[in-house]
Protein backbone atom coordinates (compact mmCIF):
# COMPACT_ATOMS: atom_id res chain seq x y z
CA UNK A 1 0.00 0.00 0.00
CA UNK A 2 1.40 3.40 -0.95
CA UNK A 3 2.46 5.36 2.25
CA UNK A 4 1.40 9.07 2.79
CA UNK A 5 4.22 11.46 1.69
CA UNK A 6 5.50 13.66 4.66
CA UNK A 7 7.99 16.58 4.54
CA UNK A 8 10.62 16.57 7.64
CA UNK A 9 12.46 19.25 8.48
CA UNK A 10 15.82 18.75 10.79
CA UNK A 11 18.21 22.11 11.98
CA UNK A 12 20.94 19.21 11.69
CA UNK A 13 21.64 15.89 10.18
CA UNK A 14 19.32 13.21 12.43
CA UNK A 15 22.57 11.14 12.05
CA UNK A 16 24.55 9.65 13.91
CA UNK A 17 22.54 9.61 17.41
CA UNK A 18 24.83 10.62 20.18
CA UNK A 19 23.81 13.72 21.02
CA UNK A 20 20.63 14.92 22.32
CA UNK A 21 18.77 16.78 19.47
CA UNK A 22 20.24 13.74 16.96
CA UNK A 23 18.84 10.81 19.05
CA UNK A 24 15.55 12.44 19.19
CA UNK A 25 15.02 13.63 15.36
CA UNK A 26 16.34 9.64 14.01
CA UNK A 27 14.35 8.26 16.28
CA UNK A 28 11.57 10.30 14.94
CA UNK A 29 12.63 9.77 11.26
CA UNK A 30 13.32 5.47 11.73
CA UNK A 31 9.73 5.54 13.42
CA UNK A 32 8.19 7.96 10.55
CA UNK A 33 9.27 6.23 7.83
CA UNK A 34 7.67 2.75 8.49
CA UNK A 35 4.64 5.02 8.18
CA UNK A 36 5.41 7.92 5.56
CA UNK A 37 7.17 8.44 2.51
CA UNK A 38 9.58 10.70 4.22
CA UNK A 39 10.96 13.98 2.40
CA UNK A 40 14.45 14.52 4.36
CA UNK A 41 15.91 18.05 4.51
CA UNK A 42 18.35 19.19 7.07
CA UNK A 43 21.67 21.13 7.57
CA UNK A 44 24.77 19.83 8.17
CA UNK A 45 27.24 22.35 10.03
CA UNK A 46 29.67 19.84 10.83
CA UNK A 47 32.27 18.46 8.12
CA UNK A 48 32.26 14.93 9.59
CA UNK A 49 29.11 13.95 9.24
CA UNK A 50 29.02 14.29 5.45
CA UNK A 51 29.84 10.28 5.87
CA UNK A 52 26.29 9.68 6.83
CA UNK A 53 24.52 11.48 4.57
CA UNK A 54 24.42 7.82 2.27
CA UNK A 55 22.97 5.93 5.04
CA UNK A 56 20.58 7.74 5.76
CA UNK A 57 19.08 7.72 2.54
CA UNK A 58 17.32 4.31 3.66
CA UNK A 59 15.46 6.25 6.25
CA UNK A 60 13.92 8.44 3.60
CA UNK A 61 12.70 8.72 -0.04
CA UNK A 62 14.36 11.51 -0.75
CA UNK A 63 16.35 14.11 0.94
CA UNK A 64 18.07 17.61 0.76
CA UNK A 65 20.63 19.00 2.34
CA UNK A 66 22.29 22.49 3.14
CA UNK A 67 25.98 23.51 4.15
CA UNK A 68 25.49 25.21 7.15
CA UNK A 69 29.43 27.08 8.01
CA UNK A 70 29.79 29.02 11.15
CA UNK A 71 31.11 32.31 10.55
CA UNK A 72 29.03 32.84 7.28
CA UNK A 73 26.04 31.38 9.29
CA UNK A 74 26.85 34.13 11.99
CA UNK A 75 27.42 37.18 9.37
CA UNK A 76 23.51 36.14 8.39
CA UNK A 77 22.43 36.16 11.93
CA UNK A 78 23.49 39.94 12.37
CA UNK A 79 20.96 40.66 9.92
CA UNK A 80 18.23 39.82 12.56
CA UNK A 81 19.58 43.31 14.15
CA UNK A 82 18.46 45.38 11.14
CA UNK A 83 14.70 43.08 11.01
CA UNK A 84 14.16 42.67 14.92
CA UNK A 85 13.86 39.33 14.53
CA UNK A 86 16.19 36.65 16.00
CA UNK A 87 19.29 35.83 15.13
CA UNK A 88 18.56 32.19 14.89
CA UNK A 89 16.23 32.78 11.95
CA UNK A 90 18.66 34.24 9.52
CA UNK A 91 21.69 32.04 11.13
CA UNK A 92 19.47 29.38 9.36
CA UNK A 93 18.50 31.06 6.44
CA UNK A 94 18.92 29.05 2.96
CA UNK A 95 17.71 30.01 -0.39
CA UNK A 96 18.22 26.26 -1.39
CA UNK A 97 16.72 25.13 1.15
CA UNK A 98 14.05 26.86 0.15
CA UNK A 99 13.70 25.93 -3.24
CA UNK A 100 13.68 22.51 -2.26
CA UNK A 101 11.01 22.77 -0.18
CA UNK A 102 8.78 24.20 -2.31
CA UNK A 103 9.50 22.01 -4.87
CA UNK A 104 9.45 18.87 -3.09
CA UNK A 105 5.91 19.91 -1.71
CA UNK A 106 4.73 20.09 -4.94
CA UNK A 107 6.09 17.36 -6.95
CA UNK A 108 5.09 15.29 -4.19
CA UNK A 109 1.57 16.64 -3.13
CA UNK A 110 2.70 16.74 -0.09
CA UNK A 111 -0.09 17.84 2.98
CA UNK A 112 1.88 16.62 6.40
CA UNK A 113 4.71 18.82 6.99
CA UNK A 114 6.41 17.72 10.65
CA UNK A 115 9.15 20.41 11.68
CA UNK A 116 11.86 19.17 14.03
CA UNK A 117 13.27 22.84 15.96
CA UNK A 118 11.60 26.65 15.76
CA UNK A 119 14.87 27.39 13.50
CA UNK A 120 12.68 25.22 10.57
CA UNK A 121 9.71 27.03 10.93
CA UNK A 122 11.19 29.72 8.34
CA UNK A 123 11.01 27.41 5.67
CA UNK A 124 6.94 26.60 5.98
CA UNK A 125 5.53 28.84 8.08
CA UNK A 126 4.01 31.22 5.16
CA UNK A 127 -0.01 31.34 4.23
CA UNK A 128 1.24 29.20 1.08
CA UNK A 129 1.64 26.05 3.57
CA UNK A 130 -1.80 26.92 5.59
CA UNK A 131 -3.81 24.46 3.99
CA UNK A 132 -0.97 21.65 4.92
CA UNK A 133 -0.98 20.05 8.41
CA UNK A 134 1.86 21.48 9.97
CA UNK A 135 3.46 20.04 13.34
CA UNK A 136 6.39 21.65 14.97
CA UNK A 137 8.15 19.87 17.36
CA UNK A 138 10.24 22.72 19.73
CA UNK A 139 11.81 20.27 21.55
CA UNK A 140 12.42 22.77 24.41
CA UNK A 141 11.42 25.87 25.01
CA UNK A 142 14.47 27.97 23.48
CA UNK A 143 13.56 30.86 24.23
CA UNK A 144 13.90 30.21 28.59
CA UNK A 145 17.56 28.90 27.55
CA UNK A 146 18.32 32.12 26.17
CA UNK A 147 16.80 33.84 29.43
CA UNK A 148 18.76 31.70 31.55
CA UNK A 149 21.87 32.15 29.88
CA UNK A 150 21.27 35.84 30.08
CA UNK A 151 20.70 35.67 33.95
CA UNK A 152 24.34 33.99 34.50
CA UNK A 153 25.71 37.07 32.36
CA UNK A 154 26.70 40.63 32.52
CA UNK A 155 27.13 43.98 30.16
CA UNK A 156 26.95 43.29 26.00
CA UNK A 157 26.78 39.92 26.49
CA UNK A 158 24.33 39.72 29.03
CA UNK A 159 21.69 42.71 26.56
CA UNK A 160 22.39 40.05 23.48
CA UNK A 161 21.17 36.95 25.07
CA UNK A 162 18.12 38.98 26.40
CA UNK A 163 17.32 40.46 23.17
CA UNK A 164 17.79 36.70 21.05
CA UNK A 165 15.44 35.67 24.32
CA UNK A 166 12.55 38.67 24.01
CA UNK A 167 12.61 38.25 19.91
CA UNK A 168 12.65 34.34 19.93
CA UNK A 169 9.74 34.08 22.46
CA UNK A 170 7.52 36.28 20.18
CA UNK A 171 8.77 34.13 16.83
CA UNK A 172 7.78 30.34 18.91
CA UNK A 173 4.47 32.00 19.98
CA UNK A 174 3.89 33.40 16.27
CA UNK A 175 4.64 29.71 14.99
CA UNK A 176 2.27 28.14 17.77
CA UNK A 177 -0.57 30.01 16.16
CA UNK A 178 0.43 29.32 12.53
CA UNK A 179 0.77 25.20 13.33
CA UNK A 180 -1.91 22.85 14.00
CA UNK A 181 0.20 21.46 17.04
CA UNK A 182 3.62 22.48 19.14
CA UNK A 183 5.01 19.59 20.50
CA UNK A 184 7.80 19.67 23.27
CA UNK A 185 10.31 16.85 25.05
CA UNK A 186 8.07 16.63 28.42
CA UNK A 187 4.95 17.45 29.95
CA UNK A 188 6.30 20.32 32.35
CA UNK A 189 8.02 22.05 29.28
CA UNK A 190 4.90 21.88 27.35
CA UNK A 191 2.81 23.30 30.39
CA UNK A 192 5.52 26.16 30.90
CA UNK A 193 5.02 27.11 27.16
CA UNK A 194 1.11 27.09 27.36
CA UNK A 195 1.16 29.36 29.87
CA UNK A 196 2.63 31.76 27.18
CA UNK A 197 -0.15 31.59 25.29
CA UNK A 198 -4.05 32.32 24.79
CA UNK A 199 -6.03 29.58 26.01
CA UNK A 200 -7.12 28.64 21.93
CA UNK A 201 -3.94 27.95 21.46
CA UNK A 202 -3.04 26.22 24.37
CA UNK A 203 -4.95 23.59 23.77
CA UNK A 204 -2.71 22.71 21.14
CA UNK A 205 0.67 21.82 22.80
CA UNK A 206 1.08 18.46 24.09
CA UNK A 207 4.52 16.72 25.38
CA UNK A 208 6.13 13.54 23.84
CA UNK A 209 9.12 12.56 25.79
CA UNK A 210 12.37 11.40 24.16
CA UNK A 211 13.23 7.74 25.10
CA UNK A 212 16.14 5.76 25.26
CA UNK A 213 17.52 2.20 23.04
CA UNK A 214 17.17 0.43 26.15
CA UNK A 215 19.07 -2.25 23.90
CA UNK A 216 21.64 -0.61 22.60
CA UNK A 217 22.51 0.94 26.45
CA UNK A 218 22.35 -2.23 27.64
CA UNK A 219 25.47 -3.03 30.24
CA UNK A 220 25.25 -6.40 28.95
CA UNK A 221 25.81 -5.54 25.51
CA UNK A 222 29.02 -4.15 26.25
CA UNK A 223 32.37 -5.87 26.55
CA UNK A 224 34.77 -3.18 25.53
CA UNK A 225 37.20 -1.70 28.44
CA UNK A 226 38.74 1.32 28.81
CA UNK A 227 42.45 1.42 29.19
CA UNK A 228 44.14 3.33 32.10
CA UNK A 229 39.90 3.97 33.79
CA UNK A 230 40.20 2.90 37.13
CA UNK A 231 37.34 1.89 40.11
CA UNK A 232 36.48 4.78 41.21
CA UNK A 233 36.21 6.74 37.97
CA UNK A 234 33.61 9.24 37.42
CA UNK A 235 31.94 10.02 34.01
CA UNK A 236 30.15 13.04 32.37
CA UNK A 237 29.00 12.82 29.09
CA UNK A 238 27.66 14.82 26.15
CA UNK A 239 28.68 17.80 23.57
CA UNK A 240 31.26 19.60 25.12
CA UNK A 241 30.79 22.89 22.85
CA UNK A 242 27.06 22.60 24.16
CA UNK A 243 27.30 26.11 27.01
CA UNK A 244 25.37 24.35 29.38
CA UNK A 245 27.75 21.29 29.40
CA UNK A 246 30.50 23.27 29.62
CA UNK A 247 29.04 25.28 32.52
CA UNK A 248 27.98 22.29 34.28
CA UNK A 249 31.25 20.13 34.44
CA UNK A 250 33.36 23.84 35.03
CA UNK A 251 30.80 24.51 38.01
CA UNK A 252 31.93 20.28 39.22
CA UNK A 253 35.02 20.68 38.88
CA UNK A 254 35.48 24.14 40.66
CA UNK A 255 32.74 23.33 43.42
CA UNK A 256 32.22 19.37 44.05
CA UNK A 257 35.66 18.07 42.67
CA UNK A 258 37.80 18.77 45.66
CA UNK A 259 35.42 17.79 48.38
CA UNK A 260 35.35 14.07 46.39
CA UNK A 261 38.88 13.93 46.02
CA UNK A 262 39.09 14.77 49.63
CA UNK A 263 37.15 11.72 50.88
CA UNK A 264 37.99 9.09 47.45
CA UNK A 265 41.64 10.43 46.83
CA UNK A 266 42.16 8.18 44.08
CA UNK A 267 39.18 9.15 41.94
CA UNK A 268 39.20 9.83 38.75
CA UNK A 269 37.16 12.27 36.32
CA UNK A 270 36.31 10.97 32.35
CA UNK A 271 34.79 14.43 30.38
CA UNK A 272 33.19 12.01 27.38
CA UNK A 273 32.17 13.95 24.60
CA UNK A 274 32.80 15.85 20.95
CA UNK A 275 34.39 19.63 20.02
CA UNK A 276 35.05 20.31 23.64
CA UNK A 277 35.58 24.02 24.12
CA UNK A 278 39.09 25.26 25.25
CA UNK A 279 37.62 26.17 28.79
CA UNK A 280 37.10 22.59 28.87
CA UNK A 281 40.49 21.53 27.66
CA UNK A 282 42.17 23.26 30.19
CA UNK A 283 40.22 21.16 33.22
CA UNK A 284 42.44 17.67 31.63
CA UNK A 285 45.17 17.32 33.87
CA UNK A 286 46.49 13.97 32.67
CA UNK A 287 46.37 13.22 36.14
CA UNK A 288 43.02 12.69 37.48
CA UNK A 289 41.15 14.13 35.39
CA UNK A 290 40.93 13.46 31.19
CA UNK A 291 39.41 15.15 28.76
CA UNK A 292 38.30 12.42 25.56
CA UNK A 293 36.84 13.99 23.12
CA UNK A 294 34.89 12.03 20.79
CA UNK A 295 34.23 8.83 20.89
CA UNK A 296 33.20 6.23 18.84
CA UNK A 297 30.82 4.66 21.73
CA UNK A 298 30.24 5.88 25.00
CA UNK A 299 28.84 3.13 26.99
CA UNK A 300 32.18 1.72 27.97
CA UNK A 301 32.93 4.76 29.76
CA UNK A 302 29.17 5.09 31.19
CA UNK A 303 30.02 0.87 32.25
CA UNK A 304 32.96 1.08 33.46
CA UNK A 305 32.75 4.71 35.74
CA UNK A 306 31.88 3.37 38.98
CA UNK A 307 29.10 6.81 39.44
CA UNK A 308 27.79 9.01 36.21
CA UNK A 309 27.17 12.73 36.75
CA UNK A 310 24.42 15.49 35.37
CA UNK A 311 25.26 18.53 37.02
CA UNK A 312 23.49 20.66 35.01
CA UNK A 313 22.38 24.08 36.01
CA UNK A 314 21.09 25.22 32.60
CA UNK A 315 18.48 22.38 31.36
CA UNK A 316 15.67 22.00 28.96
CA UNK A 317 13.63 18.86 28.44
CA UNK A 318 14.76 15.38 29.11
CA UNK A 319 18.35 14.95 29.57
CA UNK A 320 19.37 11.83 27.45
CA UNK A 321 22.39 11.45 29.16
CA UNK A 322 20.62 10.70 32.22
CA UNK A 323 17.91 7.89 30.89
CA UNK A 324 21.37 6.59 29.11
CA UNK A 325 23.37 5.92 32.64
CA UNK A 326 19.77 4.75 34.31
CA UNK A 327 19.53 1.39 30.82
CA UNK A 328 23.02 0.64 31.76
CA UNK A 329 22.07 0.64 35.46
CA UNK A 330 24.78 2.87 36.68
CA UNK A 331 24.26 5.34 39.46
CA UNK A 332 24.22 9.17 39.01
CA UNK A 333 24.14 11.78 41.29
CA UNK A 334 22.29 15.25 39.38
CA UNK A 335 20.76 18.05 39.60
CA UNK A 336 16.93 18.85 40.08
CA UNK A 337 17.18 20.65 36.58
CA UNK A 338 19.13 17.58 34.87
CA UNK A 339 16.39 15.52 36.86
CA UNK A 340 13.31 17.25 35.52
CA UNK A 341 10.78 15.42 33.59
CA UNK A 342 12.46 11.56 34.68
CA UNK A 343 12.36 11.23 38.63
CA UNK A 344 12.44 14.34 40.80
CA UNK A 345 12.88 12.55 44.26
CA UNK A 346 15.95 10.46 45.02
CA UNK A 347 16.06 6.95 45.10
CA UNK A 348 19.21 3.85 45.36
CA UNK A 349 21.87 4.67 43.07
CA UNK A 350 19.75 8.15 41.74
CA UNK A 351 20.79 11.31 43.79
CA UNK A 352 19.04 14.71 43.18
CA UNK A 353 20.77 17.41 44.59
CA UNK A 354 21.39 21.15 44.06
CA UNK A 355 24.14 22.09 46.93
CA UNK A 356 28.02 21.32 45.43
CA UNK A 357 29.00 19.86 49.16
CA UNK A 358 25.73 17.40 49.17
CA UNK A 359 26.77 16.79 45.16
CA UNK A 360 30.44 15.72 46.54
CA UNK A 361 29.03 13.93 49.96
CA UNK A 362 26.18 11.52 47.37
CA UNK A 363 29.30 11.26 44.59
CA UNK A 364 31.95 9.93 47.31
CA UNK A 365 28.69 7.98 49.36
CA UNK A 366 28.54 5.81 45.97
CA UNK A 367 32.39 5.59 45.21
CA UNK A 368 32.45 4.05 48.68
CA UNK A 369 30.27 1.48 48.03
CA UNK A 370 30.45 -1.56 46.31
CA UNK A 371 29.85 -1.56 42.76
CA UNK A 372 26.56 -2.48 41.86
CA UNK A 373 24.03 -3.15 39.17
CA UNK A 374 21.07 -0.68 39.66
CA UNK A 375 18.30 -3.06 37.54
CA UNK A 376 15.58 -1.81 39.24
CA UNK A 377 16.02 2.05 37.83
CA UNK A 378 17.02 0.44 34.69
CA UNK A 379 13.37 -1.25 34.60
CA UNK A 380 12.11 2.05 35.57
CA UNK A 381 13.57 3.52 32.04
CA UNK A 382 12.40 0.33 30.22
CA UNK A 383 9.15 0.71 31.29
CA UNK A 384 8.41 4.75 31.32
CA UNK A 385 10.71 5.86 28.35
CA UNK A 386 10.49 3.66 25.35
CA UNK A 387 11.24 5.51 21.76
CA UNK A 388 8.62 3.01 20.35
CA UNK A 389 5.62 4.32 22.64
CA UNK A 390 6.82 7.82 22.48
CA UNK A 391 7.31 8.78 19.16
CA UNK A 392 4.11 6.91 17.83
CA UNK A 393 2.54 10.17 19.01
CA UNK A 394 3.94 12.19 15.75
CA UNK A 395 1.68 9.67 14.06
CA UNK A 396 -1.27 10.27 15.49
CA UNK A 397 -0.60 14.24 15.05
CA UNK A 398 0.12 14.17 11.89
CA UNK A 399 -2.46 10.91 10.76
CA UNK A 400 -5.72 13.01 11.66
CA UNK A 401 -7.59 16.41 11.15
CA UNK A 402 -6.30 18.88 13.80
CA UNK A 403 -8.62 21.33 15.26
CA UNK A 404 -7.47 24.43 12.57
CA UNK A 405 -6.12 27.44 13.44
CA UNK A 406 -8.03 30.07 14.84
CA UNK A 407 -7.73 33.85 14.16
CA UNK A 408 -5.26 33.71 11.11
Amino acid sequence: MKKTPLLFLCHRIPFPPNKGDKIRSFNMLKHLNEHFDVHLGFFIDDANDMQYVDELKSYCRSLHYAVLKKPIGMLKGLTGFLTNKPITLPYYSSASMSHWVSEVVEREDINKILVFSSAMAQFVESNHYQDKTRVLDFVDIDSDKWQQYAKNLSGVKKWFYGREARTLAAYEKAMAARFDASVFVSDDEAAMFQSMLPSHLANRVSGIKNGVDVDFFDAHAVDQSIDGMNQNAIAFTGAMDYWANINAITWFVDNAWPLVKKSVPDTQLYIVGSNPSQEVLKLDNGKDIFVTGRVEDVRPYIKQAKVSIAPLRIARGIQNKVLEALSMGRPIVLTSMAATGIMDDSRDGYCVTDDPKLFAEQVSSLLGRDDKHYEDNRQFVVEAFSWAAEIGEFSALLGHEIEKRVGE
